[in-house]
């Protein structure tokens, strides 16, 4: 993170908005902690994240306008550990709130990162999208991040026991794609079991 810098966190978003597996609530707080120790810049940090937010946000909505919802989920969907689910999950969550799903949908995990597709599917206004885009990434960005700096006041604490965070983070990350992995095996067997009784029948 600290070689990558500021536009590396905004890079870092960037991708979280396009591919939910990369964890913003990982991220952030690590680059706030940075800041706090000196090695990036506090607020620069939230313009870049917010703006790599924006970004990621505005690619979705506009590929949801141009290709329609129902095609752009068959694509997406393809990639590696993103659910066809996820992507009716934020569908039905804006249908049921609307133009404040964009503001609301950015402090839900998810939800955040696909929220854009159904939006710019349904051709919602441009501006009122980018207000509670920016609106909603600029809270959810300040309150990781100001978490991060907050626990790098307690630098001393956290490096007496950085061994055992470093094994627990490994041990998180490796649980959660474990789960991810297991969750697209269970549902392709499951699609390939309806697909064989359909045949039968």
């Amino acid at each position: 993170m600290s070689n990558f810098g500021e536009g590396g966190v905004g890079l870092f978003t960037f991708l979280e908005t396009v591919f939910p597996p990369i964890p913003s609530e990982i991220i952030l707080p690590l680059a706030g902690f940075l800041s706090q120790q000196g090695q990036m810049n506090f607020a620069l940090i939230v313009l870049t994240s917010t703006l790599g937010a924006y970004l990621g946000a505005v690619l979705l909505y506009y590929l949801g306008a141009a290709f329609g919802m129902e095609r752009s989920i068959r694509w997406l969907s393809r990639l590696p550990l993103v659910d066809r689910d996820d992507f009716e999950k934020a569908a039905g969550w804006f249908s049921r709130h609307g133009k404040s799903a964009i503001f609301f949908g950015r402090f839900i995990p998810g939800v955040r990162s696909l929220i854009s597709l159904p939006a710019g599917a349904e051709r919602m206004n441009l501006m009122t999208f980018s207000v509670f885009t920016v609106a909603g990434s600029v809270l959810w960005n300040l309150l990781l991040i100001g978490l991060g700096a907050a626990l790098g006041t307690q630098y001393a604490l956290i490096d007496k026991y950085s061994q055992y965070l470093n094994y627990s983070a490994y041990a998180a990350i490796v649980v959660v794609i474990a789960l991810l992995i297991v969750r697209r095996i269970r549902r392709s067997r499951g699609s390939d079991h309806v697909g064989r009784n359909v045949e039968e029948g």
